[in-house]
């Protein structure tokens, strides 16, 4: 049986009841403890089962020198690894134990856990092991300002929205977990000096350098010192108001998502913020009994995902793939449940008084997971309708594809870009006052490479299926927008020929869709752009056929080849762009050769390959592991060639 046999066959076999993929999506070392401190801190006992499995999760995470990294591969941070170290205690391993004798040493090797990021000054303050007082404002009144100001939240990316939203409620609270004699270990373990003596009112700018992504800029310092003088003004009754205009757009949060929230983080700090409000209410106890929505038993053990999955993202993908590679009459199973989830997961209606609650129209989009989470995404909307046209899905209905069409061409920035979420809603100057250390670009929803294209695929595969059917209006509003795109696309090329990624590592996967988004219009097949494209790939592939990638290239900016040669995901990517790039061009086809003798030889007998590295990014700074990457973009690289004549042999 040849690879492309094998690997279908590997691949299938995971099709759950629902006709998903549902595999882990992780990555991140800071969501378990959010998860387990939401728990303690709303008094909700994990099962001793659950317990275990995260303290075997955890330990297995830890860095040879006692830290723990922020993602999978990265160095120690003083965040992940005091965020770990107070977890794993509050799970009930003892202070004399090996592990937490490795991250003690580590967190007093750096100074203490005085100079972690804010993000961890949050959970730390929540659980009364730091004082609200060493912490910058978020002030829950910003809130009541009138939509048109600049610096309105409501203007924030989504994610970064949803993650100071109840940290302004639990900061304008000041609200803590009850002391216990735990905390009270933990606080003497955690700093270089008695807890009585640490100077928090000193230490709201005090980043340890090692954590830092981006330094506090001037402006943001100077915002944070108005607010805290003007939080000294702030009348009772002005902060009682501003916390039951928050608390209420939690709960609508919570409501619109089914109890899962936009993101593991949000999610875990919306539950303490509800419970805070109102511990016994039954909507809390409804949040408390969604917090096991993100865990997921994987190859590395119980697991907090980045997202309650990515199953729609991966099926979507995979139906593609198969399509891609001619095989769909082999798969006729396989397609036609894949088909039933994509058709039972577009979003079929708008989130009630969306406009009050901050959300854009979502009929006809398609979410990254399911549709209970509820939250559409660009490029999710534009693979689903891919692969339902692609696959001929008979149960979607002419008018729901063409609501994912005008969902795309109404999501569009007005650079020719396209966003994740929602058409960006504030200026770059936002960025300026990124208040998170850790992560970039996490302010506004900005235009990004691979959503562009994804946009463009999506747009260009409704018009050839539905052609003068779409009407004279939406065509003209299709070619524009495409043409809109294109030049967003050109604009965003390096002078290299690359194209850099936001979602995956890094600059392969940005060339992948750059290549791929021009080429969907029909116009721009002989420019340039992608026979520059297809020089820079040639000139990153490896000694031994294929091509690798660091995570490095996401964090400088600068590509970076992986330190281990060939990564079979990065491989099919380049692939992927190089057998789009319509050329005869004898170099072109020699790399694809050897490229897909890569993919071939690295193959297990199984059918799977090997999950050699991380390969996907969010904000620039911390890693995601997809768990079905390694499987369907092979498959999708070795038939799209054998369909354009090429062998792995």
């Amino acid at each position: 049986m040849s690879a492309l046999g094998r690997g279908l066959d590997y691949l299938t076999q995971f099709q759950t009841a629902e006709g998903s993929l549902h595999g882990d999506y992780d990555g991140p070392l800071f969501l378990l403890p959010g998860l387990i401190f939401a728990h303690y801190a709303t008094q909700t006992p994990l099962p001793d089962e659950q317990r275990q499995a995260f303290i075997r999760t955890i330990r297995k995470e830890q860095n040879p020198d006692g830290g723990f990294a922020l993602h999978r591969e990265g160095k120690s941070y003083l965040f992940t690894t005091v965020l770990n170290h107070v977890a794993l205690r509050l799970l009930g391993v003892p202070g004399g134990d090996s592990t937490i004798e490795g991250t003690h040493r580590w967190i007093h090797a750096h100074g203490g856990a005085l100079g972690i990021p804010s993000w961890g000054k949050y959970w730390l303050a929540i659980l009364r092991l730091y004082e609200w007082k060493g912490i910058n404002p978020v002030l829950p009144e910003t809130w009541l300002l009138p939509n048109w100001f600049p610096l309105h939240p409501g203007r924030l990316w989504c994610h970064a929205r949803m993650v100071y939203l109840p940290v302004s409620y639990l900061y304008g609270r000041g609200w803590q977990v009850p002391d216990a004699p735990l905390l009270a270990e933990i606080r003497e373990e955690i700093y270089d000096r008695p807890y009585a003596q640490v100077p928090f009112h000193k230490a709201r700018n005090h980043i340890l350098a090692n954590d830092l992504f981006l330094r506090h800029g001037f402006w943001l310092r100077r915002l944070h010192d108005v607010l805290k003088f003007a939080e000294r003004l702030m009348p009772r009754r002005l902060r009682n108001r501003a916390l039951a205009y928050v608390l209420d757009q939690i709960k609508h949060e919570q409501q619109a998502t089914s109890f899962i929230d936009i993101g593991p983080v949000s999610k875990a700090f919306d539950v303490v913020a509800t419970y805070a409000a109102e511990p016994g209410s039954e909507h809390t106890k409804k949040a408390i009994g969604k917090m096991g929505v993100y865990l997921f038993e994987c190859e590395n053990g119980l697991t907090m995902q980045s997202y309650n999955s990515s199953e729609l993202w991966d099926t979507a993908f995979a139906v593609q793939a198969i399509v891609a590679a001619g095989q769909t009459a082999n798969y006729p199973p396989f397609i036609e449940r894949a088909l039933r989830f994509i058709d039972n997961n577009q979003i079929l209606e708008d989130v009630p008084r969306r406009e009050e609650y901050f959300r854009g129209p979502s009929v006809g989009g398609w979410p990254f997971s399911n549709r209970a989470h509820g939250w559409p995404i660009v490029d999710c909307t534009a693979e689903g309708l891919k692969a339902a046209i692609v696959g001929k899905a008979k149960s979607i209905s002419r008018e729901r594809l063409v609501a994912a069409v005008d969902r795309l061409l109404d999501w569009q920035n007005a650079d020719g870009g396209w966003p994740t979420y929602e058409r960006n809603r504030g200026n770059r100057f936002l960025e300026w006052l990124n208040p998170s250390e850790m992560f970039g670009n996490i302010m506004c929803d900005v235009s990004f490479v691979e959503l562009t294209s994804s946009a463009m695929q999506g747009l260009a595969a409704a018009r050839t299926h539905f052609g003068d059917e779409l009407g004279s209006k939406r065509l003209q509003a299709n070619d524009k927008a495409c043409r809109r795109g294109a030049r967003f696309l050109r604009s965003r090329q390096r002078p290299d020929g690359s194209w850099e990624g936001a979602w995956g590592i890094c600059f392969t996967y940005g060339t992948w869709f750059g290549v791929t988004g021009l080429v969907s219009q029909s116009d721009s097949r002989n420019e340039p752009a992608l026979r520059r494209a297809a020089d820079f790939l040639l000139s990153k592939q490896l000694a031994d056929g294929g091509w690798g990638e660091s995570y490095l290239s996401s964090v400088t900016g600068q590509y970076t080849h992986h330190p281990d040669g060939g990564q079979v995901v990065m491989t099919s990517w380049a692939l992927l762009a190089l057998l789009n790039v319509p050329t005869a061009d004898s170099q072109v086809r020699a790399a694809i050769e050897r490229g897909l003798r890569f993919l071939a030889e690295r193959q297990g007998d199984n059918g799977d390959w090997p999950q050699a590295s991380v390969t996907g990014v969010f904000n620039k700074n911390c890693m995601l592991h997809y768990r079905f990457y390694r499987n369907y973009f092979p498959i999708w690289a070795l038939g799209l060639a054998k369909m354009r004549g090429y062998s792995a042999h």
